[in-house]
């Protein structure tokens, strides 16, 4: 009976400790999480505005386009950074990522130094290696943490987008008139970030690449993309992402049009990076106890309840009100698609279908930045947002018909 006593304690003591160091590492993935993110948000609410000092007004259509290029380098990038972890591990492809945005923010910095358009274009696309890197941090907590906590580890390492929520907008505040030209020490502020994840990301104990984990039978990509779920979950996320970044692109640049001061924008995309990720904190306790598509639903609602706000008003307070219900809404219906996708493959196909899902993903919110800044300039603000809003509506209508398809799955 002693003995029995004895292993039963050393066994609790074991699986106490596997849980602090899942919960460690989950939170160091957080704070790598915060610190991209944050870098990221910077890049948003200062990339337009920098451009514009730059270019002749005949160009102002085109103001976001170093952000569309940072969407288009991750699209590029999914597939190569997802193949690079699965032989070389996490923690190696993650690093690459850091050198990746080291690389992008030089060249913007030093593409603005220069008055140079396509250098700055140039560095969005090696930003997006870092960004399509971080992408990945939500896949890498599901493997961090037991399988029944999926959710939670989703979530809580989204939630690290709440620093950032504080992080990036206090930069984009504070760092553009550092020096001159205007906005370039923004752009180093996001080389000293991408650093600093480049260390964190050594103290992080990533499961070892083993070879039976790329050996397993494995189903072709096409196989796995189109069954019906995982299209519902790629859809819901690509709308998600699509709406966010077609709506967050814009706003810096329509608040500056509706007469607001430019310092308006960081405020708005703080209460809109807030609404992003404070919500992540329990997102995956929603989904343990709603389900996955309630909670997506949700988020649906939230969307479209930040475009009829968006389009009541051009006060600063509209803006934020706006923004910050589309990024309570991009929470849930990404974060419930996130979930719902990592259901739909095996091991040795996490690679190819978690990169197959960030290039369509991706290559939606490069689409969307760069037709935010075109639509914003020829048709407006109100236009911006009813286009927004149809794309909600398809997400909804796909979740139905999934439904109503499959009511045992929903």
């Amino acid at each position: 009976m002693d003995g029995s006593g004895k292993m039963g304690e050393t066994n609790a003591a074991s699986t106490a400790t596997l849980s602090r160091r899942s919960m460690r590492n989950i939170a160091l993935l957080a704070i790598c999480q915060a610190l991209t993110q944050s870098s990221n948000t910077l890049m948003f609410a200062s990339s337009a505005l920098a451009v514009l000092t730059i270019v002749s007004p005949d160009m102002r259509m085109w103001a976001n386009l170093p952000v569309t290029m940072q969407h288009l380098g991750v699209m590029l990038s999914v597939f190569p950074a997802s193949m690079l972890m699965m032989r070389r591990g996490r923690r190696f492809g993650f690093r690459s990522g850091s050198v990746g945005g080291m690389i992008g923010a030089s060249c913007a910095a030093i593409g603005l130094g220069m008055g140079s358009f396509p250098v700055m274009c140039l560095g969005g696309l090696f930003l997006g290696y870092g960004i399509a890197n971080m992408q990945l941090y939500r896949f890498a907590a599901v493997e961090l943490a037991p399988s029944q906590f999926r959710a939670q580890a989703i979530s809580y390492v989204t939630a690290g987008g709440v620093i950032a929520g504080i992080l990036g907008p206090a930069m984009a505040r504070f760092t553009p008139d550092l020096w001159l030209p205007v906005f370039q020490a923004s752009f180093v502020a996001v080389i000293v970030v991408h650093v600093l994840v480049f260390t964190v990301m050594g103290f992080i104990e990533f499961p070892a690449v083993r070879p039976e984990d790329n050996s397993g039978p494995q189903r072709p990509l096409l196989e796995i993309v189109t069954q019906p779920a995982y299209m519902v979950a790629c859809a819901g996320a690509m709308i998600a992402f699509g709406v966010m970044s077609f709506v967050m692109a814009a706003s810096p640049l329509a608040i500056v049009m509706c007469g607001l001061d430019k310092t308006e924008a960081p405020v708005t995309i703080f209460v809109h990076v807030m609404g992003m990720f404070l919500p992540a904190f329990f997102t995956g306790s929603l989904i343990s106890r709603f389900g996955i598509f309630n909670v997506m639903v949700a988020g649906i609602a939230l969307l479209v309840l930040g475009v009829v706000v968006a389009l009541t008003g051009i006060t600063e307070w509209h803006f934020r009100a706006a923004l910050g219900l589309n990024g309570v809404g991009w929470n849930f219906l990404f974060v419930g698609a996130t979930t719902l996708l990592t259901t739909t493959y095996r091991p040795a196909e996490r690679g190819k279908a978690q990169a197959f899902n960030d290039f369509m993903v991706f290559g939606t919110t490069a689409s969307a930045s760069l037709m935010a800044s075109i639509v914003l300039e020829v048709k407006g603000w109100a236009v911006l947002n009813y286009v927004a809003l149809v794309l909600v509506l398809v997400a909804l209508a796909l979740i139905a018909v999934y439904r109503l398809r499959h009511p045992a799955r929903a």
